[in-house]
């Protein structure tokens, strides 16, 4: 996961210090303020149940893992991806690989249990290291968000649920067709978490459409 700073590295401290999602994060032992996007959204759509399998893709530092894990619960299966690395977590299946080569996500459908594995649901908060440079920033986030659409349209079982992070502006509306054509409930979501002059936005996808 990536994400903006301001200019000024000292404001942007100052800031994230007194973020009081990052002081809640801190209280509760989450590594990121970022949890409080996902339980947000599942207090409300129940997206996480025991006994599921879900796939997090872009997870460092970790903080969805560390919520979600304990959803599923010793039934459920959890695994993690992401570039960086991330320190492990109880129950968390994770490999340091990059998703959008192929190694990388071999090794997701390895530990999902192959390529005839379906799982419930798939999350997905990745993002570039942004440059400042909307279309560019604009242009690679869709893509990871395209990578993280096709594994899902593929693995999911006909009932589960994507979620996936993406920006406000050029590419948005063509990427909410395309998820409408697989899938019968797309909703956007922004979350209060979410620091309001970011431009990102999350979309859920619920229950894929037949073939």
């Amino acid at each position: 996961m990536a994400s903006a700073r301001p200019k000024n590295s000292r404001d942007w401290v100052q800031r994230h210090l007194s973020d009081p999602y990052v002081k809640r994060a801190q209280a509760e032992g989450f590594r990121s303020r970022s949890v409080y996007k996902l339980t947000e959204i599942d207090a409300k759509e129940k997206l996480v149940k025991p006994g599921m399998t879900v796939v997090d893709l872009g997870s460092a530092p970790g903080g969805w893992s560390q919520w979600g894990v304990k959803q599923v619960g010793a039934k459920g299966k959890f695994v993690a991806i992401d570039l960086l690395e991330m320190e492990p977590i109880p129950g968390v299946q994770f490999i340091q690989a990059d998703f959008s080569e192929s190694a990388g996500l071999d090794a997701v459908v390895a530990a999902i249990g192959g390529e005839l594995a379906k799982v419930d649901l798939v999350i997905s908060d990745m993002a570039p290291n942004l440059t400042g440079v909307v279309i560019t920033d604009q242009a690679r986030l869709f893509t990871l968000g395209e990578l993280a659409m096709n594994f899902a349209v593929k693995f999911l079982k006909p009932n589960g649920a994507f979620l996936v992070k993406v920006f406000q502006g050029p590419g948005f509306e063509p990427y909410v067709k395309t998820l409408r054509s697989h899938f019968k409930g797309v909703a956007a979501k922004k979350p209060d978490a979410s620091r309001g002059e970011s431009r990102e936005i999350y979309l859920m996808a619920r229950n894929l459409k037949l073939p």
